[in-house]
């Protein structure tokens, strides 16, 4: 079983467990985990290199249904097991079960927490181009850049961190970043410097319409490597529960950083 953003409406069945990220943002690149502290690791399968990153999935268990943002792997895990946030796991079973049957899917066009941001990776130059795109709501296909307004657009390659990669470089900027999600959403961000370290803010939304230009001050972040650690699981037989209407979205903090992942799950 794969869980395929393709096919939003499917809905799923496995089981949840839970772990505390211990405010590391996981393999996704993100600094910290969102503020509303929902959020989900999903199996290597399920995570897809990096390509589930920064999507919804909407999780039922016997309490009720949690919206939760995909932001890290469960190296462990199989396919349909999913290791929640505690907070997560907590509305939608008793934690002291541990384990509990679930049904999920994935979540299409969730509200948006405001405009795309864009960070250039610590080391980027015109010579070597890697950017995390935040805040698009749907798991992304495709990021494309090109120096300054005019010439040939170029395809960057997906990481398994959720950069994504121009080994030779795209210039010395500032670039338009064309960017398309899995839904078919496309919509260009111009202006982006060559600032290595600092969430740049656009103007643009993945979808539902332009946002207002706001001025902000960029926010740099630290390079660390977030790990993820303290799995907590306990054997117990699956109870499946079976899907509900999704909840209203919560929002999910979106500002990466260097990452590299190695853990264990439950």
């Amino acid at each position: 079983m794969r869980l395929s953003f393709r096919s939003a409406g499917s809905v799923h069945k496995g089981k949840a467990t839970f772990y505390d990220s211990k405010g590391a943002g996981g393999n996704c690149s993100y600094p910290s985990a969102p503020a509303n502290r929902r959020y989900v690791a999903l199996s290597p399968a399920e995570y897809a290199a990096g390509a589930a990153c920064g999507g919804f999935l909407d999780v039922t268990g016997p309490r009720g249904t949690v919206r939760v943002l995909v932001m890290d792997q469960c190296p462990e895990c199989e396919p349909g097991h999913l290791d929640l946030s505690r907070e997560a796991f907590a509305e939608i079973a008793d934690p002291v079960q541990g384990v509990v049957g679930i049904s999920y899917r994935a979540v299409v066009d969730p509200p948006l927490p405001g405009p795309l941001t864009f960070r250039l990776k610590e080391g980027a130059s015109q010579w070597w181009f890697a950017v995390l795109v935040g805040q698009h709501g749907n798991p992304l296909r495709s990021v494309e850049v090109r120096q300054g307004s005019s010439g040939a657009w170029r395809g960057a390659a997906r990481q398994d961190y959720n950069y994504w990669l121009i080994e030779s470089g795209a210039g010395p900027g500032p670039y338009a970043i064309r960017v398309t999600d899995r839904y078919g959403h496309r919509t260009t961000a111009t202006g982006i410097r060559m600032a290595p370290g600092q969430v740049q803010h656009s103007t643009v939304r993945m979808y539902g319409g332009a946002a207002f230009a706001r001025a902000t001050t960029p926010a740099r972040s630290p390079s660390v490597r977030p790990s993820r650690s303290t799995w907590a699981s306990v054997s117990a037989s699956p109870d499946l529960a079976a899907a509900a209407s999704p909840p209203a979205v919560l929002d999910a903090a979106v500002a990466p950083v260097d990452p590299t992942r190695a853990a264990a799950c439950g």
